[in-house]
C-alpha cells in the first residue's frame, strides 16, 4: 500500500502565452525527469508532442506525466491555455484536486485566465499563482497581485517577493524564512545560493510578511490570540498548517514569483504544492449519482479498501491503441480486472495500465485510489465514463460539456480518403467530446462541429496529417437557430381511410415561446378522456422530433412550451401512431403562423489593443453590429470587453492585426441566443432555401 498523503494531483492553467508549458518542462528537469530543457518555442517541449501544438506553440491536449519532489509523488497535467480548447482545461480541473494557476508577469490577468479560474472555482480546486516572466519587459509582480484581487475578486496570499525586475530579475525572497534565493546567470535552476533579505527590501518585506501571517492565523483563533496579545510569533510548523488549511478552504491562494524561462523561482512553487495543496484525502470526495443523474447521499470516498470507483476524464489515440486516461476515486484496479461502465451498462476488461510520462509509458500492475493512470484496451469507454465495480455499482457525476457554435463542411476528394475518413472521425469525436460530426442527408455533406475558428482548424489538420485523410473544407457556417414569439391556439385532425383499419386522431394544442434557455417543454391539460392519457407521449413525441427544423429555414427550434389542451379519440382507429403524425402535421400547420424568428449565436468578445488604436477596434466592433461593455485600461494597453455576432467575426484576427499593427490579441467565448435583425436573418433564409432547392 502506497501513502496517499504523499500524493499530490495536480494541474498547470493559464491564458495562452502565459508559460504553462515552460513551467512543467521546468518542474519536470528539477525532479529529474528530464535530462535536457525543450523549449517551446522550438517546439521541443515535452508535453506538445503533437505535430500541431509544436508548430504553433501552442499546447492543444492535456497531456499527463508523474514526477517526484521531496518523497512526493506528483501528476500533473499540462492544460491548453487557448478559449477554443476550454473544455480540455474544464475536464483536467475535474479529476485534480488543486492546480498552478500561471499568469504572466506583464499580461497580467487575461480573459482566458478568467475563464479557467472561473471553472476551477466551479470544480472547487485549491489553487497557487505563480506569476511568471518576470524577466520581461513591463513585468510588475504587484500589478499582477491588484488584479488576481479585483478582476478574480480572489485572495492572493503573497509568500515571496521579486529581487529586482525586468532585466534586473534575479531571484526572490522567501517571506516565511526571511532568506533570499538567488541564482547566478548560468540558467542551472540548482545553482543559487540563500543570502539574507536586500537592505533596500527590508521595509517592504516586513509588511508582506506581517500581513501574510495575519492572513494565516485567521485559521487558527488560539495562534491569533497569542499573536495578537503577547506578540509571540507562532513557530514554522504551526504557520504551514494553517496556510495549507486555508489554501484548502480556497480561503486565499498562495502567491509566488518568478520566471520559468531563466529557471528562477520554480523549486518553491514545487514545495509549495507538497505542503499547502491537498492530497487525494483531503479533497471533497466526489458525489455518487444514480443513473438518472439523481444524488445518491453516497461518496467515492478515497479509500483502496472501498469498491472500485474511477472516471475516464480523457482519451487520446496514439500508435498502440487508445489510451483511456483515468483518475481512480476509490478502490483499486489490476491488470485483467473486469468493471463495469455503468454509461453502457457493459463490462469491460482491464487490458493494460500505464503510468504515462508525456509520450513515454511505463507498464504497471495495478494502481490505487488518489491514481491517474491510463487504461489500453478500453472499447467503449468514452470521456465522462464511471467504471466501478460490478457487484456494487455506482456512477459518477458526469461531466457537462457545451454545444457547439460553429461548422464547417468537409469533403473527402476521393474515394479511398471517404473511407478512412469516416474511421478516423469517429477516434476524434472520442477524443474530444466538444467536436461533433453529422451527416447532412440532403447534400450528403459531412459536417464538423466545434467551439471556434482554430478548433475546426486545428481537427481538419488532424484529419490530413494524423490519419493522412485529404479533404476540401467549406466557408465556416454559424449555428443558427430558430424560436416563435406569439402565442397561438389551433386544433388538427389526422384521418385517413383506406381499406382495413383507419387512422385517426384529432388534437387541440396552444403553442407558445418558452422562457429562454428551457428548449422544448410539453404539458396536457386534457380532462374527462378526450385523448387518453396512453396517447399524450405520442403527441409530445411528435412534436419534439418536428424540432429539430424549424419553419423558416430548417434551423433547430428552441424555447417552445406545446399544452395540449383538448382533443377526440376514436375506439378503434385512434392508435399511438395516429397522434404522433397528428401532432407532427399540427407542427408544420401552426410554427409559421407563431411569429417564427431566426437566432444567431452572440459570443462574448475580449480584446486587448494598444491605446492608440483603441477608437479604430472600437468602431470596427460596432460595424460588427458588436455592443460595447466597458473598457479598462492596463500598463500595456486596453481591454475592450463586448458582445457581437458569430457570424460577424470570422477572420477577424486578421482585421485585428492590420489594425493594431499586429499586436492586438482577442479570445471569444459563447454567451447566448438572440434574434437576428430582418435584413441578416432575410439573407440568411433566402440562402438556406437555396441550398434545399
Amino acid at each position: 500500500m502506497t501513502d496517499l498523503t504523499k500524493y499530490r494531483n495536480i494541474g498547470i492553467f493559464a491564458h495562452v502565452d502565459a508559460g504553462k508549458t515552460t513551467t512543467t518542462e521546468r518542474i519536470l528537469k528539477l525532479t529529474g525527469k528530464i535530462h535536457k530543457l525543450g523549449e517551446v518555442h522550438d517546439g521541443a517541449a515535452t508535453t506538445d508532442f503533437m505535430e500541431q501544438e509544436q508548430e504553433r506553440g501552442i499546447t492543444i491536449q492535456s497531456a499527463a506525466t508523474t514526477a517526484f519532489w521531496d518523497d512526493h509523488r506528483m501528476n500533473i497535467i499540462d492544460t491548453p491555455g487557448h478559449v477554443d480548447f476550454t473544455i480540455e482545461v474544464y475536464r483536467s480541473l475535474k479529476v485534480l484536486d488543486g492546480g498552478v494557476g500561471v499568469f504572466c508577469g506583464s499580461g497580467g490577468v487575461e480573459p482566458q485566465s478568467e475563464t479557467n479560474w472561473r471553472y476551477a472555482n466551479d470544480s472547487e480546486v485549491a489553487r497557487l499563482i505563480f506569476v511568471n516572466k518576470l524577466d520581461r519587459l513591463g513585468a510588475n509582480f504587484y500589478r499582477v497581485v491588484d488584479q488576481v484581487e479585483n478582476v478574480l475578486a480572489a485572495n492572493p496570499l503573497v509568500m515571496t517577493l521579486p529581487i529586482g525586475e525586468e532585466d534586473d530579475f534575479v531571484g526572490v525572497v522567501e517571506l516565511l524564512t526571511r532568506k533570499a534565493w538567488i541564482w547566478d546567470d548560468s540558467g542551472d535552476p540548482e545553482k543559487y545560493t540563500l543570502e539574507d533579505v536586500p537592505a533596500d527590501m527590508v521595509d517592504k518585506v516586513e509588511e508582506y510578511r506581517e500581513k501574510l501571517i495575519e492572513t494565516a492565523l485567521e485559521q487558527d483563533d488560539d495562534a491569533m490570540m497569542m499573536y495578537l496579545e503577547d506578540g509571540e510569533e507562532p513557530d514554522m510548523d504551526t504557520l504551514k498548517a494553517c496556510i495549507r488549511k486555508g489554501t484548502i478552504n480556497l480561503d486565499f491562494f498562495p502567491t509566488f514569483c518568478g520566471s520559468a524561462f531563466k529557471n528562477k523561482g520554480i523549486q518553491l512553487v514545487l514545495n509549495a504544492v507538497v505542503d499547502y495543496l491537498p492530497n487525494p484525502t483531503e479533497v471533497k470526495p466526489q458525489p455518487e449519482v444514480d443513473l438518472d443523474g439523481t444524488e445518491t447521499g453516497e461518496f467515492a470516498t478515497v479509500d483502496p479498501e472501498k469498491p472500485l470507483r474511477a472516471l475516464a476524464f480523457k482519451i487520446m489515440d496514439d500508435r498502440f491503441g487508445a489510451l483511456t486516461f483515468t483518475r481512480i476515486y476509490s478502490g483499486s484496479l489490476k491488470k485483467g480486472d473486469t468493471v463495469l461502465n455503468t454509461y453502457t451498462g457493459k463490462t469491460e476488461r482491464i487490458g493494460r495500465i500505464v503510468e504515462m510520462h508525456a509520450e513515454e509509458r511505463i507498464e504497471l500492475d495495478g494502481a490505487q485510489a488518489g491514481d491517474i493512470v491510463a487504461l489500453i484496451g478500453m472499447k467503449n469507454t468514452q470521456t465522462g465514463h464511471t467504471l466501478c465495480d460490478q457487484n456494487n455499482p455506482a456512477t459518477l457525476e458526469p461531466m457537462v460539456f457545451p454545444d457547439p457554435v460553429i461548422s464547417v463542411a468537409i469533403h473527402p476528394k476521393d474515394k479511398a480518403a471517404s473511407e478512412k475518413m469516416g474511421v478516423a472521425l469517429g477516434k476524434m469525436i472520442q477524443e474530444d467530446p466538444s467536436f461533433r460530426v453529422h451527416t447532412d442527408e440532403e447534400s450528403g455533406e459531412t459536417i464538423l462541429r466545434g467551439m471556434g475558428e482554430l478548433h475546426l482548424d486545428i481537427k481538419v489538420d488532424i484529419l490530413k496529417r494524423t490519419h493522412g485523410v485529404e479533404v476540401d473544407v467549406g466557408a465556416p457556417q454559424v449555428a443558427y437557430r430558430e424560436s416563435i414569439t406569439k402565442l397561438v391556439e389551433d386544433s388538427y385532425t389526422h384521418k385517413k381511410q383506406t381499406g382495413g383499419a383507419g387512422q385517426f386522431a384529432k388534437i387541440d394544442y396552444i403553442v407558445e415561446p418558452a422562457e429562454t434557455g428551457t428548449g422544448f417543454e410539453f404539458e396536457s391539460k386534457v380532462t374527462g378522456g378526450n385523448v387518453p392519457r396512453e396517447f399524450w407521449p405520442a403527441v409530445e413525441k411528435g412534436f419534439n422530433m418536428s424540432m429539430e427544423e424549424g419553419p423558416l429555414a430548417g434551423y433547430p427550434l428552441l424555447d417552445v412550451k406545446v399544452t395540449l389542451v383538448d382533443g377526440a379519440f376514436h375506439a378503434v382507429d385512434s392508435s399511438a401512431i395516429a397522434y404522433e403524425l397528428a401532432s407532427k402535421a399540427a407542427y408544420r400547420q401552426t410554427m409559421p403562423k407563431a411569429g417564427p424568428q431566426l437566432m444567431e449565436p452572440i459570443m462574448k468578445v475580449d480584446v486587448f489593443t494598444p491605446d492608440e488604436h483603441v477608437g479604430d477596434v472600437i468602431g470596427d466592433l460596432n460595424r460588427r453590429r458588436g455592443m460595447i461593455e466597458g473598457q479598462e485600461a492596463g500598463t500595456t494597453g486596453v481591454r475592450v470587453k463586448a458582445t457581437a455576432p458569430l457570424a460577424e467575426m470570422f477572420g477577424y484576427i486578421g482585421d485585428l492585426r492590420t489594425m493594431t499593427s499586429g499586436r492586438g490579441q482577442f479570445s471569444m467565448e459563447f454567451s447566448h441566443y438572440a434574434g437576428c435583425p430582418n435584413s441578416v436573418a432575410e439573407e440568411v433564409i433566402k440562402k438556406a432555401n437555396e441550398a434545399a432547392a
